[in-house]
């Protein structure tokens, strides 16, 4: 859409020149959207509960697509949202919780992060094939799974998806989602069942919008039986987004994913040291080594000054 076609200007910091907002984006937006922005912002900044640096105008349409731009269900949706935030203490959450766990349930149930895809979406990756639930409980809790979910989505909102932006010159507000099904049977998915339902919860009604691709691989025959339990929980908008793939699942994914940027095992090229499912490779993690590397390379600087002998300037001759 060109940009006298929409209500809305491009957000600052766009410098793809190929880049075109989806509707209902900053820079696509119809003018009754962008009322319904302006409605919504104003209400929220009255209500008493803005926090600018969490209900900026691209969050705020994250929360008016859901709702599709019905400001009341919107608001309503917003505040129950703010609400649970307050219940559940996101901020210390986020600031004191240690998933110390964390290598003994990648073992598992691995769940992770890894590069992004071609839209500059940060993938993240589920492979329930290792799903061993006894093993699992033995060694953390759903409680424990949740809180580490609800950090990684405060993490990705606040470092990967800026960080991806970042890097491709344009917004990114959602993930590229991989769900690897090899192997699982029912009786092991009847036994997390509530995770699950509790995470999609959590995902559809407080983080809205910010599924872009979730591709299910290796479904197995019996996952239609699955499919039924999952699909209620989920709106319209979020089941049209997801794609079931049996076994031949490859060139889909590479036609989405550069191969550099997929696991090897899952059909790409990457073979990260350490392991994949423990790098949490990507932008955000790029950006900081370079800022460490920055500081490690003044810090040595600053050295070598200090060390530096002062050179002794002989007195005049008389």
């Amino acid at each position: 859409m060109s940009a006298q076609a929409s209500a809305s200007a491009l957000p600052p910091g766009v410098t793809d020149p190929n880049y075109q907002p989806l509707p209902g984006r900053l820079g696509n937006l119809t003018v009754p959207q962008q009322h319904a922005l302006e409605t919504l912002r104003k209400e929220v900044q009255e209500w008493g509960e803005f926090v600018p640096k969490r209900k900026d105008d691209a969050t705020l349409l994250r929360f008016l697509r859901a709702r599709k731009f019905d400001v009341a269900k919107t608001k309503e949706m917003l505040l129950s949202a703010e609400k649970w935030r307050k219940d559940v203490k996101i901020d210390e959450l986020v600031r004191t919780f240690k998933f110390n766990e964390r290598e003994e349930v990648n073992k598992y149930y691995p769940q992770y992060y890894h590069k992004i895809d071609k839209d500059g979406r940060p993938i993240y990756i589920e492979r329930l094939e290792k799903l061993d639930v006894k093993a699992l409980y033995s060694i953390t809790t759903p409680e424990r799974l949740l809180n580490r979910l609800i950090c990684e989505y405060e993490r990705s909102l606040t470092t990967r998806m800026p960080a991806a932006a970042r890097t491709v010159g344009h917004p990114v507000e959602t993930f590229c989602t991989i769900m690897d099904l090899q192997g699982v049977s029912l009786s092991n998915f009847y036994r997390v069942k509530d995770y699950v339902m509790q995470t999609a919860s959590v995902g559809q009604d407080r983080y809205p919008e910010i599924m872009g691709k979730f591709y299910i691989i290796n479904a197995p025959w019996a996952f239609s039986a699955v499919w039924a339990i999952i699909r209620p929980w989920l709106d319209e908008v979020t089941t049209s987004k997801i794609d079931i793939v049996g076994s031949g699942y490859r060139d889909k994914l590479l036609a989405q994913i550069p191969a550099e940027n997929l696991p090897k095992d899952l059909g790409g090229t990457c073979e990260c040291v350490g392991g994949c499912s423990l790098s949490d490779a990507g932008p955000w993690n790029d950006e900081k080594e370079e800022e460490e590397e920055q500081v490690n390379e003044e810090e040595e600087k600053e050295k070598g000054v200090a060390e530096t002998p002062a050179v002794e300037v002989p007195a005049a001759v008389a």
